[in-house]
């Protein structure tokens, strides 16, 4: 059984190895983008008069579910509003009860809809753009004719759901490589534009977590890295980044879920922080966002007894979200549940319970129910039996319709075939993100100075390794990716996938292989003190061909390849081809490595001690 660290022990670690770093890592950051717009919303707390009064009067003349409709942020299956494919119909019957979006926005009023690849939403973006008018002429067909709010999960790097044509860009842990506040704004500027352009007005984006455990099985790369000062200024850039291209950008997962080691999609994580613990280490990137003026905060199924001793998830605390967020932090925007179909909130509550849990605890929007007909009755009641106020209930509309309205949405929610022409995956957005991520690319090691390879010494390549599913599904596979820009660079590049548990037999094929070729280079996907893929790499370096990996997630697979003769080890924090190519550019000597280590790494033997600290990246 491998050595399994403390939280305590992660901590000091953290704190030790980020020290010095912290002043550091965004040194070269240069002044934000010009081209991205200033924030355009009002400081939280400080509201239009004259606004308000309107919203009210809207609000006052809707029905009580109609209001009730409006807290609800729902999934919906289908690439059209009115014509999805009769798959789609099925499991829109089978799931909610109704055929397709337009009847999901006739029968229950709700005030917003995900995105999701698995539900066919994003085909492509004409397609997109298209769904979006269609929900929209739904919704304005309404008696009350108030637009929806269209979201998705664009994070980018290993959370994407829009992908190409669409521009993607390198995620938050290679960003937090990169340290540069200027690359980030941006980065975030570049997707926003592209998502309003296909009528997605709130991403759920920037992850504010601070990553302090290499354990964790559900943050991970998604974090900007371990430092919370570091983490903070790259949160602030990219909610000035989203928010300036007309997106409501979402800070998550609060109160923070950056030290845990069980994924509150299938279970309840318990964060043992002390407030003080909290105070210094997850809450400075929130308390950036909110002075960011940000717009939306997502809450996270955790519990945190520290903060709330009643043991209650996060989403349904009113210590944490009315006590801490909006009374100590002073957040007055709207707060939005994580998925409430995950076993985190359920863990605890039935899901007639949890809505209305997490209204009473201060949340606006309720994300994506497992049942939304149990769910919205069970609101309905709640306001009908006295449980919930109507006027709570107002509160949370009329913070919804500030922020529609500050998206223009009231004004105008439809968007046009020529704006994704003019905005979406245009050369000039791709050309950006290519140059930001060679900026992100990290070399961990280089023991012989390998690197850059020669196609002079080093022209014959065998690429190797693991092939996971891009997240957007439009991408890869990893090692094809790879070989492609060998090749175009000049290089003879032959691609071999060994996937993430190779047998003996394929690690016997790739070792034939690589017999004749001047270097090995393996991808490495998550890796651990039993991987098969560890013995892929001791196999190969015994030919005495050079081996260089690229851990294309995790940096922390570096603990596992020092000390077994691998000639290099990178780290791309992403296997999307826009991370890759930047990868290869660098090992090619295209592209100088110039990403530092936003995460430290400990020893695979002794995980108390810091392998690469915060801060390291070697240069050539």
């Amino acid at each position: 059984m491998p050595h399994r660290t403390s939280r305590r022990t992660l901590l000091t670690v953290t704190a030790a190895a980020t020290v010095a770093a912290a002043t550091g890592a965004l040194a070269s950051a240069g002044p934000a983008s010009a081209h991205a717009a200033s924030g355009h919303h009002p400081a939280s707390g400080h509201h239009d008069a004259s606004t308000d009064r309107r919203l009210r009067r809207i609000i006052a003349g809707m029905s009580l579910e109609e209001k009730v409709g409006q807290l609800f942020v729902m999934r919906v299956y289908g690439h059209s509003a009115t014509d999805p494919d009769q798959a789609d119909v099925d499991a829109n019957l089978r799931e909610i009860g109704v055929r397709t979006a337009a009847e999901l926005v006739s029968a229950y009023h709700v005030g917003g809809i995900i995105y999701f690849t698995w539900a066919h939403n994003t085909r492509d973006p004409h397609q997109i753009a298209a769904l979006s008018n269609g929900i929209q002429r739904a919704a304005l067909a309404e008696r009350h004719r108030i637009p929806l709010l269209i979201s998705t999960d664009q994070e980018h790097g290993i959370v994407c759901r829009v992908g190409e044509p669409a521009t993607l860009l390198p995620g938050a842990m290679a960003l937090g490589a990169g340290g540069s506040r200027s690359d980030t704004r941006r980065a975030a500027w570049i997707a926003g534009t592209e998502l309003a352009a296909l009528g997605i007005k709130q991403n759920y984006a920037p992850d504010a977590d601070v990553n302090v455990n290499p354990a964790n099985p559900v943050i991970g790369v998604r974090s900007f890295g371990s430092d919370p000062a570091s983490v903070a200024d790259l949160v602030a850039a990219q909610v000035k980044g989203y928010q300036g291209a007309g997106v409501a950008a979402t800070a998550k997962h609060f109160p923070g879920h950056g030290d845990t080691n069980t994924d509150s999609h299938t279970g309840l994580p318990v964060i043992e922080h002390t407030r003080q613990e909290w105070e210094e280490l997850d809450a400075p990137p929130f308390r950036a966002a909110v002075r960011a003026r940000i717009d939306s905060v997502m809450t996270a199924h955790i519990v945190v007894p520290a903060l709330d001793p009643t043991e209650d998830p996060a989403t349904l605390s009113r210590p944490i979200l009315t006590g801490i967020l909006r009374e100590e932090l002073g957040y007055d925007g709207v707060v939005v549940t994580d998925s409430l179909g995950m076993e985190g909130v359920r863990t605890k509550y039935g899901d007639d319970r949890v809505p209305v849990l997490a209204l009473l605890a201060g949340v606006d929007q309720l994300l994506n129910p497992p049942n939304l007909s149990v769910a919205w009755n069970a609101v309905l009641e709640a306001v009908q039996d006295g449980e919930i106020s109507e006027a709570r209930i107002d509160e949370s509309i009329l913070r919804i319709l500030r922020l529609k309205t500050r998206l223009g949405l009231l004004r105008d929610p439809f968007v046009s075939a020529r704006g994704v022409d003019r905005t979406v995956g245009i050369r000039p957005h791709r050309a950006e993100a290519d140059e930001i991520a060679e900026r992100t690319t990290t070399l961990l090691a280089d023991p012989g100075a390998l690197l850059p390879l020669s196609r002079r010494s080093h022209r014959r390549l065998l690429v190797v390794g693991a092939d996971p599913a891009s997240p957007s599904g439009t991408t890869g596979p990893p090692t094809t990716t790879l070989t492609e820009v060998f090749s175009e660079l000049g290089f003879s590049a032959t691609a071999l996938s060994t996937g993430t548990a190779p047998n003996p037999a394929r690690t016997a094929e790739a070792v034939a292989a690589a017999r004749g070729k001047d270097a090995v280079i393996v991808a490495t996907y998550n890796l651990t003190a039993t991987s098969t893929q560890l013995a892929l790499v001791e196999a190969l370096v015994a030919t005495g061909v050079p081996v260089v990996a690229v851990a294309i997630r995790n940096p922390y697979d570096a603990a596992h390849l020092t000390g077994r003769g691998v000639a290099a080890v990178l780290a791309s924090y992403s296997w999307t081809d826009v991370e890759l190519r930047a990868a290869a550019r660098v090992i090619a000597g295209r592209a100088r490595p110039r990403g530092r280590l936003p995460v430290p790494v400990q020893r695979a033997d002794d995980p108390a001690r810091v392998l690469y600290p915060v801060g390291h990246g070697l240069r050539y």
